[in-house]
């Protein structure tokens, strides 16, 4: 296993030189502003921690000053914003030391004032792996239409992606969102790292306890990346609805991926690589593929031969602009997935 030290130079370097870098962050809620502010110094650990300290804190500062003047919407939105700039800083660590674990509690205490101010009913859940447990949250509107569990790529926890889960909420869909092995709650506190074999018996838990939890409903996936892969696991479950996957990972896809990713998966991952292997699963429900033109990690030859393998009711849309994550068409694809989930699937 690499040396944290080295991994954080790796990533430092990364966020220095390379503006692609940051788009994942721009389009989970970071303000481009801030990164250019960040960015106008040459960033080391220090300079990161302590520039993404000043600017959750003060924005911690404005949900508490919004909160206390009744505007509850506003206050709410600023303590998720806040609360993803503190995950930025539990995030450049990728071991499980004192450092990380403060910053996470940070980070979630700030999500959770933030879910104390909504409308929307929030509720905390452990999900047993083992001797362990994966930490998840539910977000449940009144008289739901469905539920969505989200499925989280490798490198994210459950409250980066917290875009994804108001606007599913927002159309009356339940959310469901765990920390699998080697994310999140689940790796910094129990130090359940993934493998393969725990992740397909992590995606059928959450499937069953999500049926199980809500037996009236439909049971939808939305994962991006290593999170589609899963989705697509997912989907071969007889309990499972539709599944959107976004820019699935492949097993056997002859990338090279950057230096500091590989050395953060390996910190959490106890494999090379813990994906299914598509050719192996038993497609049974349908599927609505998403795949950026420009996507370095996934080629279009793989995209279309999956595509082949997919049962009836199948869907593709592809981006001609877009690269890995098909970032910028995130807020459409995720409208796209909803009104999709929302009509009869094709016998």
């Amino acid at each position: 296993m690499p040396l944290a030290k080295t991994t954080i130079d790796k990533t430092l370097l990364t966020a220095n030189l390379f503006d692609g870098f940051w788009d994942r962050w721009i389009v989970h809620g970071v303000e481009k502003q801030d990164i250019e502010t960040l960015r106008s110094s040459y960033l080391t650990k220090d300079i990161w921690v302590d520039g993404w300290r000043k600017l959750a804190d003060k924005k911690f500062l404005e949900a508490e000053k919004l909160a206390q003047n009744d505007s509850f919407t506003e206050a709410e939105m600023k303590f998720r914003a806040a609360g993803l700039y503190y995950q930025l800083m539990q995030w450049l660590i990728p071991e499980r030391k004192t450092e990380k674990i403060g910053w996470l509690n940070v980070s979630l205490s700030a999500f959770e004032k933030a879910d104390k101010l909504s409308q929307i009913k929030t509720k905390y859940v452990q999900l047993p792996i083992g001797e362990q447990h994966c930490f998840g949250r539910l977000r449940i509107p009144d008289e739901p239409a469905g539920v969505v569990i989200i499925i989280n790529p490798l490198d994210s926890t459950k409250e980066e992606l917290f875009t994804y889960e108001l606007d599913f909420i927002s159309k009356g869909y339940i959310v469901v969102s765990f920390d699998g092995p080697g994310q999140g709650q689940t790796f910094t506190f129990e130090g359940l790292r993934g493998t393969t074999k725990r992740w397909e018996a992590f995606i059928d838990d959450v499937i069953d306890f999500s049926s199980n939890t809500f037996p009236n409903l439909p049971i939808n996936l939305f994962g991006t990346s290593s999170g589609a892969a899963w989705a697509l696991y997912g989907s071969c479950n007889p309990k499972v609805n539709k599944t959107v996957a976004v820019s699935p990972a492949f097993i056997g896809e002859a990338i090279t991926l950057p230096d500091y990713f590989v050395e953060r998966t390996r910190f959490v991952l106890k494999e090379e690589k813990a994906l299914p292997a598509f050719e192996l699963l038993p497609f049974r429900n349908p599927v609505m593929l998403f795949h950026g033109k420009q996507d370095v990690m996934v080629s279009d030859s793989n995209i279309y031969h999956l595509y082949e393998q997919l049962p009836q009711g199948k869907r593709l849309v592809e981006y001609e602009e877009e690269g890995h994550c098909c970032n910028y068409k995130l807020a459409e694809i995720r409208e796209k997935s909803m009104k999709w989930f929302a009509t009869e699937k094709e016998v």
